[in-house]
């Protein structure tokens, strides 16, 4: 998949999909910013903005990086990911910060 395709996905799962499913699977987030940060805090292993210095971070994060958070979120779509934990382990690196 190419660059361009990757970031296309990315914003699709993350501004469309995702925020679609949040009400009816009772998620804690809805906004597209919260799925981008879950997402990507994930596949770098802790807070994003210490591995990804620019913003936006989907468009400067290595290909890699993405394509794992683009990964993620698809296991969250298919219910192989469980998207209040996630969000969990998420806020948890934010406060030890």
């Amino acid at each position: 998949m190419s660059r361009q395709a990757l970031e296309a996905e990315w914003l699709h799962l993350t501004r469309v999909i995702l925020p679609a499913l949040a009400a009816a699977r009772r998620w804690p987030v809805r906004a597209d910013h919260c799925f981008q940060r879950i997402l990507l805090d994930h596949a770098t292993g802790g807070c994003w903005y210490d591995s990804i210095a620019e913003r936006p971070a989907y468009a400067h994060a290595p290909e890699q990086t993405l394509a794992n958070a683009v990964a993620i979120g698809r296991a969250v779509i298919a219910g192989e990911a469980d998207l209040a934990a996630l969000n969990r382990a998420s806020l948890a690196w934010r406060a030890e910060r």
